[in-house]
């Protein structure tokens, strides 16, 4: 498969510093979402890179470092639970993926989104539908995300231990939701996500 495929095609348009963009923790009922651009050098294949979901936790860790050492530039953003709350999740994530592709120390002058809707960002964008799967640049955004966001919720973890975010990251599992009826929501929940927990 032709990871640059995207990136090049940007190329061949005339651009010449595309970055991938993706988020992490849209689905949580826990914690603020997070989003990475990353600009990599032309056809610069990072091995064992892939959509962060189909990857461990031990792996994701491991390119972390190779993909913020590999990387021409790369940035990580957050859009907060209150700006979750206030905005809805959606515009939330669009928040943090325009902060992220805002934030790199190189810019970039096109941007491949992750997904089927685009940031309000100044430069060109294009939205590519399982792009996590299918370009280089978006996969490592989101790894980049995505244990980024993890760290955060283990920081979590110890300051509101009864939810067990270390576990979970603060996805809706069993363990969480269980610990929300018991204890109730701490700072960090979304309240617009636990209507149906805390209905029951």
């Amino acid at each position: 498969m032709d990871w640059f495929l995207y990136e090049n095609q940007c190329t061949e348009q005339g651009y010449s510093s595309i970055c991938g963009v993706d988020e992490a923790g849209r689905g949580p009922l826990a914690g603020p979402v997070c989003a990475a651009a990353v600009i990599l050098k032309p056809n610069d294949i990072i091995e064992g890179v892939n959509d962060s979901k189909k990857l461990s936790e031990k792996k994701r860790e491991a390119l972390y470092d190779v993909i913020k050492d590999r990387a021409v530039a790369y940035s990580i953003a957050f859009a907060s639970v209150e700006e979750i709350e206030e905005l809805n999740i959606l515009n939330a994530t669009m928040l943090a993926m325009k902060r992220a592709v805002e934030g790199l120390p190189k810019a970039a002058d096109y941007a491949i989104i992750d997904g089927n809707k685009t940031p309000d960002v100044s430069i060109p964008c294009s939205a590519i539908v399982k792009g996590d799967a299918n370009s280089m640049s978006i996969a490592a955004a989101s790894i980049l995300a995505k244990v980024t966001r993890d760290r955060l919720m283990l920081e979590y973890d110890k300051e509101y231990p009864q939810y067990m975010f270390a576990k979970h990251k603060g996805y809706g599992t069993k363990v969480h939701t269980q610990a929300i009826r018991e204890y109730g929501p701490c700072p960090i929940h979304r309240m617009s996500f636990l209507k149906k927990i805390l209905s029951k």
